[in-house]
C-alpha cells in the first residue's frame, strides 16, 4: 500500500486533494500477474541510477501490467557528483535514500529482495551501477560484485527467472555469470558509443559480447538475461525509450515461457 507522510498528506490537504481517494486509486490499478523486482542504484546518471532508464522501465512494466516493486543497497554512495558540472562533490549520501526520489518513496532494502517473491528483477543503468552496484568504474575487469547483488542475480538465475539489464548494468552479469552473452551496443563506431570500452571489459571477464544497436536487444536463451545498451549510445531519448521497452517486453514474455 502507498503511504503519504504527515508532511505530504498536509501539503495535500492544503492544496485540496483527498489523500485517502488517491491512496485508493493507486491500490486499484495495481492489480497483475507478474511481480518484477527493479534494483536502483541512487539517483542521476554521473553517480546512481539513469534516471531516464529507470523510468522507462517503469513505464513499460506498468503498461504491461506488472507489479513493480523497486529496492535499492543501504549503503554509502562512492561519491556525489555536480551534475551540472560531472564533478565530485565534498558530501555523502545513501543509495537508498537516493533511490526514493525515483521510486516516489516506496523502495525497500536490498537486503530484503529475494528471488522466490518476484517472477523476475531488472537493473536500469547509469553510473550507479558500476560505482555503488560494483567497483567497474574504478577497477574495469577486476570489478567486484555488491554481495547483495550478486546474490539476487544468482537467486534468479538458479530459479531460471529472467534478467533484464540496460545500459552499463550488463556488465554485473558479465561478472557473475561468466561465459554469458551480453550486449553494452557497438563497440566500434567512434563519438556515438562513448563508452565503447566496456564491451572489451565484458568480454575480459568471460562474457560474449554481441554488437547491437541503441532499439535493440540480446537475449542470452541459455541464462534467461536481456539486456540492451540504452544510454551507452549518445542518441535521443525516445531510442531509448523504446529499446528499453523492448527488454522489458521479452523479460516479461521469458516469465510466461
Amino acid at each position: 500500500m502507498f503511504v503519504f507522510r504527515t508532511a505530504t498528506r498536509s501539503a495535500l490537504a492544503l492544496a485540496g486533494f483527498n489523500s485517502s481517494r488517491i491512496v485508493t486509486i493507486r491500490m486499484s490499478s495495481s492489480a497483475s500477474s507478474h511481480n518484477v523486482a527493479v534494483i536502483l542504484a541512487g539517483t542521476g546518471v554521473y553517480d546512481g541510477s539513469e534516471v531516464h532508464e529507470a523510468s522507462a522501465a517503469w513505464v513499460h512494466l506498468s503498461r504491461a501490467g506488472a507489479q513493480v516493486s523497486m529496492f535499492a543497497p543501504d549503503i554509502k554512495q562512492m561519491h556525489v557528483v555536480d551534475h551540472t558540472k560531472g564533478e565530485p562533490m565534498t558530501e555523502d549520501r545513501n543509495v537508498l535514500t537516493e533511490s526514493a526520489r525515483i521510486a516516489r518513496g516506496n523502495v525497500k532494502s536490498l537486503t530484503e529482495l529475494l528471488a522466490k517473491d518476484f517472477d523476475a528483477v531488472i537493473i536500469p543503468g547509469g553510473f550507479g551501477a558500476a560505482k555503488n552496484l560494483s567497483s567497474f568504474a574504478t577497477s574495469g575487469p577486476d570489478m567486484t560484485v555488491l554481495p547483495d547483488v550478486e546474490r539476487v542475480l544468482k537467486e534468479f538465475h538458479d530459479a531460471k527467472k529472467p534478467i533484464g539489464l540496460c545500459c552499463i548494468a550488463p556488465v554485473l552479469a558479465a561478472k557473475v555469470f561468466p561465459g554469458c552473452e551480453v550486449t553494452l551496443g557497438c563497440p566500434d563506431e567512434g563519438d556515438k558509443w562513448p563508452f565503447a570500452g566496456a564491451c572489451g571489459a565484458a568480454e575480459a571477464m568471460g562474457a560474449t559480447h554481441v554488437k547491437k544497436n541503441v532499439n535493440e536487444i540480446h537475449t542470452d536463451e541459455n541464462n534467461r538475461i536481456v539486456t540492451t545498451p540504452a544510454f551507452m549510445c549518445n542518441t535521443a531519448v525516445h531510442e531509448i525509450f523504446d529499446g528499453v521497452g523492448a527488454m522489458v517486453n521479452k523479460v516479461l514474455s521469458l516469465v510466461k515461457s
